[in-house]
Order: C-alpha cells, then sequence, then structure tokens
C-alpha cells in the first residue's frame, strides 16, 4: 500500500453525450404574421435578407452599400471586423448570395432611398433614423434582437427558439426540402464544412411519411394482397 500511495492520480477527461438540437423553421404562416407586424422598411430588409437570402444576423449588419447589386440580383457578403458595434460575420471567406426573389432587393432599395439617413456618410447599410441622440449610429446586434423579438412578440408566435438566427434556419430548410444540392447549399450559407450542413440534411418526420405513402402506392399497385411473384 506504501508504494500505492505514491503513485500520481491519473485524471481522464470525460465526456458527456449531450442532445443535438435541430434547427427549427418558421413556417408559412409564422413568417406572414411576423413580416406583417415589421413596419420600418429597414427592418423588413433585414429579416428579408436572412430569409429569402440565408445571411446570418452579423453578415446583414456588417453590409456596406457597395455590397447590394440591384442590377446582379445579388448581395455581396464580404468578411469584416470593423463594425462600430461589434457586430461581424462568422465566416472568413466571401461569397455571392443571389436574390433572384424580387421582395428583398425591392425592400432593401426603398429604404435606402426613402428611410435611411441622406446626411449619413457611413459605408453600412444599415442605421439608426429617426431623431434621437443614437441617430446616424450603426445598428446593433442587440438592436437587431430587441426589434426581431418585439415583431415576434406582437405577432404571437413568440418562443425561446424564434430568434434572428431561426430565419436563416428557414432559408437553408427551404431550400434543401426545395432540392438544392447540399454542395451548392454550402456554398450559399457560407459553411465551411460539409459536416455544419447536416443539421438541416436530416429527413423529416412528415417527408418520412410522404415517402411511405408513396411507397405503400407503388407497392399496392404492383402486387395486390397475398399476391407473390
Amino acid at each position: 500500500m506504501g508504494r500505492a500511495s505514491r503513485q500520481k492520480p491519473i485524471r481522464r477527461s470525460v465526456r458527456v453525450k449531450t442532445v443535438q438540437r435541430i434547427p427549427r423553421p418558421l413556417d408559412e404562416d409564422q413568417v406572414k404574421a411576423l413580416l406583417a407586424q415589421l413596419k420600418r422598411l429597414r427592418d423588413r430588409g433585414i429579416v428579408l435578407l436572412m430569409l429569402q437570402g440565408g445571411l446570418r444576423p452579423g453578415e446583414v449588419l456588417s453590409l456596406h452599400l457597395e455590397d447590394i447589386a440591384y442590377g446582379r440580383r445579388r448581395v455581396i457578403v464580404r468578411h469584416r471586423t470593423d463594425h462600430p458595434k461589434g457586430a461581424r460575420s462568422k465566416s472568413r471567406f466571401e461569397r455571392v448570395v443571389d436574390l433572384h426573389e424580387p421582395e428583398t432587393l425591392a425592400m432593401l432599395s426603398a429604404y435606402v432611398m426613402q428611410e435611411r439617413p441622406a446626411d449619413s456618410d457611413s459605408p453600412l447599410v444599415f442605421l439608426i433614423g429617426g431623431g434621437g441622440m443614437r441617430r446616424l449610429e450603426a445598428l446593433s446586434y442587440d438592436g437587431l434582437v430587441r426589434m426581431f423579438s418585439r415583431a415576434a412578440a406582437k405577432a404571437g408566435i413568440r418562443q425561446p427558439w424564434v430568434t434572428p438566427h431561426a430565419c436563416r434556419h428557414t432559408h437553408a430548410t427551404r431550400m434543401w426540402e426545395d432540392g438544392m444540392r447540399e454542395l451548392t447549399l454550402q456554398k450559399r450559407l457560407g459553411h465551411a464544412s460539409p459536416e455544419s450542413l447536416r443539421i438541416y440534411t436530416r429527413v423529416s418526420d412528415p417527408e418520412v411519411v410522404a415517402d411511405y405513402n408513396r411507397a405503400l402506392g407503388q407497392g399496392e399497385s404492383g402486387l395486390g394482397v397475398g399476391e407473390t411473384r
């Protein structure tokens, strides 16, 4: 026992398995209810960029006016670290996000022309307007979250998982379910690894039921009850 007592303790790392939460997309009614509560052109433009472009909140806040290509119907997401309020994109790679659904670019154009402070020399797209003390300042991530939370509460869809990032999840899930290939979706979302995309490519329960019913229909057309080949 004397020798055993002099042995150094062995430290081992214990890994605890955790439940991986699958992102929950907003359904069509929730999206309509949310957009109906956004009265400012700025706020609607922000949410549409996440819903129809799949941009992260930090990427939206970091957009510069020069990043919007109206004629080519796209925005360029660049990695920047100079946002005055600390907003930044997660990905370090520049990417192009096409926006062929006309609503988003039309909303951005209307905001820039009608609502964005004309006396600002900031290159950022999304600023604080109005006549308050913080006018002309860059919109912060906290400000975006507060705006989104108020709209979600008014729309009656306020739940812990209903966050600005849920809009990106909604876009990714819709693109995957509509047939977008894994590699192209990875590039559109700005994921560095295909593993980051796995949370969107899992088959949902409704899809399982639909495929099951299709299989039943094909089976019934090929084989009758009790019939063998």
